[in-house]
C-alpha cells in the first residue's frame, strides 16, 4: 500500500501490507536484556526524528548511536527523565513537525503518572500524531515490575510489536509478534529475527 512507512524488514513490511500506516502509535514490548534497541536504531534512519529518552542520558544514546553497526539517522535527542517528565513529553510533542518520527525510550517512566494524566498525554500524543501525519514509537520493557499504566498503553496503541526472547541451550532465539493492528490484520505467526549488529530475519530453521 502506497504511503506506508517501511521498518526495514521485509518480511514484517510484507506482513503488514507495506509497512506501518502514517498517524500510528507503535508500541514495541521487549525485554530489558534484548537488543530492542536496534529497531529504534533503524528507524531514525527513515525520516526526521525526535527521540526521547527518559532512562539513558543523551550521550549515552548518541554514542551508542554511533557504534551502532546498522543504518541510522541523525535525530534530536533529549533528556527528559528528570523532573516532570510527562510535562517535557508533553511540550516537545506538541511541537512535532510534519512527517516527522517520535521515539520514546523507555516510555515505562511516564507509564508511572497519575492515570488521568498519562491518558490526556496519550491522547494529546495521537492527536498531533495524526494530524502531522507522524509516527510514534514507545518502547517498553517487559522486565519484573510492569508500570501501572501500562494497559492504556497497549490499548491506545494502533500497533503491538511483541518481541520475545528466549535462551535455548546455546542459541539465543529472537521472535517478533504482531497481536494488534488497529486498521489491519494481525500476524497469525511470529518472526523469528536476528538481533545482533542489525536486525535482520533469521532463516535457520528450529529444532525440536
Amino acid at each position: 500500500m502506497s504511503g506506508r512507512l517501511p521498518t526495514g524488514i521485509t518480511v514484517l513490511d510484507r506482513r503488514l501490507g507495506g509497512g506501518i500506516p502514517p498517524g500510528s502509535i507503535v508500541l514495541l514490548e521487549a525485554p530489558p536484556a534484548s537488543q530492542s534497541e536496534l529497531f529504534l536504531y533503524e528507524f531514525t534512519a527513515t525520516r526526521g526524528t525526535l527521540y526521547l529518552t527518559t532512562v539513558r542520558s543523551e550521550a549515552a544514546v548518541s554514542d551508542a548511536l554511533k557504534r551502532a553497526n546498522t543504518r541510522v539517522g541523525n535525530p534530536t535527542i533529549r533528556d527528559i527523565g528528570s523532573d516532570a517528565p510527562l510535562d517535557h513529553a508533553n511540550r516537545l510533542v506538541g511541537a512535532l513537525p510534519e512527517g516527522a518520527n517520535l521515539i520514546i525510550d523507555v516510555v515505562d517512566v511516564l507509564e508511572e503518572a497519575e492515570p488521568a494524566r498519562y491518558r490526556s498525554f496519550l491522547n494529546e500524543l495521537q492527536t498531533q500524531i495524526v494530524n502531522t501525519d507522524g509516527l510514534a514509537i514507545l518502547h517498553a520493557m517487559k522486565g519484573r515490575s510492569i508500570p501501572k499504566n501500562r494497559d492504556l498503553t497497549e490499548h491506545m496503541a494502533d500497533l503491538v510489536f511483541d518481541l520475545q526472547t528466549d535462551i535455548k541451550g546455546q542459541e539465543i532465539v529472537n521472535r517478533l509478534a504482531v497481536p494488534k493492528f488497529r486498521g489491519g490484520a494481525a500476524m497469525e505467526e511470529t518472526i523469528k529475527l536476528k538481533l545482533a549488529e542489525q536486525v535482520a530475519v533469521d532463516t535457520s530453521r528450529d529444532i525440536a
